[in-house]
């Protein structure tokens, strides 16, 4: 029976509850909704959908699952117990085997199979067949272990060829290894002599002194590379001083794969491992061995990496205002533009990624796609808000975003960048370029802070310490509660950690309080955390008479901006110096202030009086100022209405133009003019841009407001469907079930024998093409022709590839190839039969 219909009617014996249980875990299953159980049961064995419900398996429910997969055959339907994969799992027990072999009945990944031929099942005994497509998606080394004799004979032409030659090597030498004639008959030879552990190890006896640690090598995977894989190696030329890769294809333990690599057969794997196909199983995680350190220390850091942040995200904010950040030909920001920001700010050029990442990823940067720079939102809310909530709008926009910020000065080639983005070697990853784009950052990341939580729950302690957590540590818990996501973690595992410690997630290598919220996803614990711990914001600093300010802590956000406007920062910390000048002193007058608002400003947020000489600098600067004015505009507003004119520039809202009016109808502007008819749109005005004249806008009134910036609210990646989607799909379901027994006649191309609806039909029959591929068996194909007319054949395929098979007719001896989509239907040779 075709295993898509076996599960398919074991789907429709569900229970309502087991079905929402199912939809729970492969979400993906009713999305879009499905139309009956076989294509249910279709979807359910599916590549892509089997590959999403692996990486939500852990280490046990694997090992389990590829045991499994080795003892059974679904081409034959040789079905396995939970006995015979108890077998070949050392440490495992019978009923942990049962648990999980039910685990994954539920997920639909395996479902109950009639016993092999001949075996008389013992009461209550369960046997199982996987879904069809797992040999695709586990690949060719399930459980790390290699392919049989038999197939390598039948893949590797080179060995096959040496096979024979091998095994009569071996009986003149004086091994007990049966004759062999054939290719085939080696195979099976070299496969009965291997397959016992202690003939292996009786083998072995007499190997070099460096086989042993060469074949542990192999232990977790069945391909290695070995220089000139292919020479030919003899037992009986071998001297005494062989090496232990010479000795081991000498005897056939090895086969070479190409003039590189080998590989380690099947039984000789199974018999290294004592016979067992699993031998480190353990229905338990794994406990790290973690640091501590004490619940104030850890505190105090992520509170000051915040500050920190928020600080220098502050800062850097203002210097792209200042000048706005050029972007390369290829994309991102270029290294000339890196070391500038990294000056301004006082930092590396590796945390200037950082704070440039995140600033683009939250919004607070864009690109001006007129100018192809990174420049400021106007009117940008971020700014304006308390630092609690400036430090949420960061996280939630980096728990959301699928770029990696870590990545920038990463090789291209290295690990954790997408091989979409690889290019040559030495080259790095820019700043705000594509290549450090990864869709599935949000899901990562989000898991990383959820099991950075599971170990600190672990280990947490009443003695007032927290347990410090490291790469290695995460890492090694994601590799036992999602394996086949393992090489996901490790590749981004350290660049996670160093973005959440710079976030206040992780302070003094220890998960905060404020991590632990938001990997429950309890925003607002986190904020209630943050607002009672993060100090508060200073509005004064400390003038001295060397014309410097300093600043005793972290500044308001506004009072930091308006003194980078009048002064040039130095040092780094809380405690920046801020250093008056005459070039700062006329930076602040260009700017449109004058002396006396400069001394108003600085008496009133001074906790000491204005020292005579900042004074006499001020003024004296001032003085000399304004002779002569050159500004800059990048468009111009004309209106006959003299009071809309009056009364846009003194409109609030439209401060981020820098409106100046130089005429009673005109204002100039120093946004271009595509974006100033934009955001005068929003104040409920009504412009128009002249084409004959580019740079003059004319205005006309409606109704609207201005645009603001939006805040990032992040969402979890849903792992269930909603509800209502799955009374919906239930309702589809068992409506079609009793209507129509479950099925629907199957119409389209690559439809299977039997009924099913269109996607059932089309996976039954790619299912029954498969299988014949395998097999070499016949089948029956109704093939359309260019004018329409289907003609009923009887061929053997080959094989299927870019939507084209390639078939063998015995009738006119001839091989072809035909296109998928104009087969309606395949019969299997079994079907034929019946």
């Amino acid at each position: 029976m075709s295993l898509i219909r076996a599960l398919s009617k074991e789907l429709q014996a569900r229970s309502d509850e087991s079905l929402r249980a199912l939809f729970a875990a492969r979400p993906d299953l009713i999305s879009p909704t499905v139309p009956d159980f076989p294509a249910l049961a279709a979807r359910a064995s599916a590549r892509v959908s089997v590959q999403r419900a692996l990486e939500r398996l852990n280490r046990p429910q694997m090992q389990v699952l590829e045991t499994l997969h080795l003892c059974t055959n679904t081409d034959t339907e040789h079905s396995a117990s939970a006995a015979t994969v108890r077998k070949l799992i050392a440490g495992a027990t019978l009923v942990s085997v049962e648990r999980i072999l039910a685990a994954l009945q539920e997920l639909a990944l395996v479902h109950r199979a009639e016993p092999p031929h001949g075996t008389v099942p013992g009461p209550r005994q369960r046997f199982y067949l996987p879904v069809g497509c797992l040999k695709d998606v586990v690949g060719i080394y399930p459980a790390g272990l290699g392919r049989s004799y038999t197939e390598l004979v039948r893949l590797q032409p080179a060995f096959a060829q040496r096979a024979v030659q091998l095994v009569g090597e071996l009986r003149r030498s004086g091994v007990a290894i049966q004759e062999a004639t054939t290719p085939m008959e080696a195979a099976l030879a070299l496969q009965h002599w291997t397959s016992s552990p202690e003939a292996l190890e009786e083998a072995l006896a007499g190997a070099p002194e460096r086989t042993t640690a060469l074949l542990a090598k192999f232990s977790n995977w069945a391909m290695g590379a070995v220089p000139q894989a292919q020479r030919k190696a003899s037992v009986t030329n071998q001297g005494h001083d062989v090496g232990p890769v010479d000795w081991l294809l000498a005897r056939g333990l090895l086969v070479p794969l190409d003039a590189a690599h080998v590989e380690l057969p099947h039984s000789v794997g199974l018999s290294l491992r004592g016979g067992a196909v699993i031998t480190d199983f353990s229905l338990s995680p794994p406990v790290p061995e973690l640091g501590t350190t004490t619940a104030a220390l850890r505190r105090n850091a992520a509170l000051g990496a915040i500050a920190e942040t928020l600080r220098l995200v502050g800062e850097l904010l203002h210097a792209v205002k200042e000048q706005p950040l050029a972007t390369l030909r290829s994309g991102g920001v270029g290294v000339r533009e890196m070391k500038r920001i990294a000056e301004v700010l006082r930092i590396d050029q590796h945390l200037a990624g950082l704070l440039l990442e995140l600033s683009a990823l939250s919004g607070l940067l864009r690109l001006d796609v007129d100018s192809s720079a990174w420049v400021q939102p106007p009117q940008l809310e971020w700014q304006t808000l308390p630092r609690q909530e400036q430090w949420l709008w960061l996280v939630n926009a980096w728990l959301a975003s699928e770029r990696v910020p870590s990545l920038v000065g990463q090789p291209v080639n290295g690990p954790g960048v997408a091989a979409a983005h690889r290019t040559l070697a030495g080259n790095t990853v820019n700043a705000l370029s594509a290549e450090a784009q990864r869709p599935d950052a949000p899901v990562v990341r989000k898991r990383i802070l959820e099991i950075l939580n599971e170990l600190t729950a672990e280990a947490a302690a009443g003695d007032g310490t927290a347990p410090a957590l490291d790469a290695a540590a995460v890492l090694q818990r994601a590799e036992w509660a999602q394996p086949r996501m393992a090489r996901r973690f490790s590749s981004m595992i350290k660049g996670v950690l160093a973005e959440a410690e710079l976030l206040g997630l992780i302070g003094s290598g220890a998960l905060s309080q404020l991590g632990s919220a938001i990997a429950a996803d309890q925003p607002d614990g986190a904020l209630a955390i943050l607002g009672e711990h993060l100090p508060a914001a200073l509005n004064h600093v400390l003038l001295q008479a060397d014309l410097t300010a300093v600043a005793p802590g972290y500044l308001a956000p506004e009072l930091s901006e308006k003194l980078l406007i009048m002064a040039d920062a130095e040092g780094q910390g809380p405690a920046t110096i801020y250093r008056f000048s005459p070039a700062s002193v006329r930076r602040a007058l260009d700017a449109g202030h004058d002396a006396a608002s400069l001394l108003d400003f600085l008496r009133e947020h001074s906790a000491t009086a204005v020292p005579q000489p900042l004074a006499y600098l001020v003024e004296d600067t001032a003085s000399r100022h304004g002779r002569l004015r050159v500004g800059a505009a990048a468009s111009f507003i004309q209106s006959d209405d003299e009071a809309t004119v009056l009364e846009l520039a003194a409109e609030s809202k439209a401060a981020g133009l820098a409106l100046s009016r130089i005429a009673p109808t005109v204002l100039i502007s120093s946004v271009p003019p595509r974006e100033t008819a934009q955001i005068l749109r929003g104040l409920g005005l009504s412009p128009s841009v002249e084409e004959s004249e580019p740079s003059l806008i004319r205005l006309r009134r409606t109704n609207g407001t201005v645009p603001g910036s939006a805040r990032p609210v992040y969402t979890a990646p849903r792992n269930a469907p909603a509800e209502a989607d799955v009374d919906a799909q239930l309702a589809v379901l068992r409506q079609v079930g009793a209507g129509t027994g479950g099925s629907r006649n199957g119409t389209g191309p690559v439809s299977g024998s039997g009924q099913g609806s269109g996607e059932a039909a089309t996976q039954l029959g790619l299912e029954t093409l498969q299988k014949a591929i395998r097999l070499k068996q016949l089948i029956s194909m109704n093939v359309v022709d260019s004018a329409g007319n289907a003609n009923l054949e009887t061929v053997v395929p080959l094989s299927v590839s870019g939507g084209r098979v390639r078939v063998f007719d015995p009738a006119k001896d001839t091989e072809r190839v035909l296109s998928i989509h104009r087969i309606i239907d395949i019969e299997g040779a079994e079907d034929l039969r019946q």
